[in-house]
């Protein structure tokens, strides 16, 4: 079964400094895998990580990145997951490439860039399917998580670890890990920011169960834990039973 958890939080800065203080408590003195997540919120939580004093409580040798999601751009792109995190965290480290491993979402083929991806995680992680150590997630207002968006294919994927997703809402495809890889990590870390995502939240947590238009509500991890670390304005939406619940 797994254990899952709610911390609230006053603002988004404490959310990333409490974010931060996960990470390096989990990461610390161990060989240590994580999925990255894209988007606006996290990258805060990579900057503090790419400082003091928290860089050097990890010895980033140990540490292997694999990301979540990526757009179907170029790394060097504004939009790219990838060169988010890479300038506000792994530019930083200064790593060896082995240890830094992004989704190709620039290829033509994207068929055969998710089988690469997913190949490389096992070379990597071993295990069917791979455990992750952490995989940081964030949420959308519509209740997705990764490139995992309602009502689109890769919500059914049950056999393979990657896929492009078609995502018609946005006019265009994705690489996204899917739920059996993700729902097998160790721990799944939500961080959730905002106002505008206090009724996504809540419909996710309390309403009844639509993963179909709620993506989010697939994240149920086989045997590890689910964190839920949400700021006031987000965790507004909840009842005081649900967060009682849960912490």
């Amino acid at each position: 079964m797994s254990r899952v958890h709610l911390l609230e939080v006053a603002d988004a800065e404490e959310l990333s400094r409490r974010a931060a203080e996960e990470f390096v408590r989990r990461a610390h003195g161990r060989r240590f895998s994580v999925a990255l997540a894209g988007g606006s919120t996290p990258r805060r939580l990579y900057q503090l990580l790419a400082d003091a004093p928290y860089r050097e409580q990890v010895n980033w040798t140990q540490v292997e990145f694999f990301f979540g999601d990526e757009r179907t751009v170029p790394p060097d792109h504004a939009d790219s997951n990838f060169r988010m995190a890479n300038e506000a965290l792994l530019a930083q480290l200064d790593l060896p490439d082995r240890q830094i491993h992004r989704m190709a979402g620039e290829r033509d083929d994207l068929d055969a860039a998710a089988t690469e991806y997913a190949n490389e995680i096992g070379k990597v992680l071993g295990g069917t399917p791979p455990a992750f150590d952490l995989v940081l997630l964030g949420m959308g207002r519509d209740g997705h998580t990764a490139s995992l968006f309602p009502g689109t294919a890769a919500l059914s994927e049950r056999r393979r670890w990657v896929v492009p997703n078609l995502v018609p809402q946005l006019d265009t495809r994705r690489l996204t890990l899917t739920v059996p890889i993700l729902n097998h990590a160790a721990c799944l870390l939500f961080l959730v920011a905002g106002a505008e995502k206090r009724e996504a939240l809540a419909a996710v947590l309390e309403g009844p169960r639509a993963p179909e238009r709620f993506p989010s509500q697939l994240i149920r991890p086989e045997h590890g834990e689910l964190l839920w670390l949400v700021d006031r304005a987000a965790a507004a939406g909840l009842s005081e039973a649900m967060k009682e619940t849960l912490r």
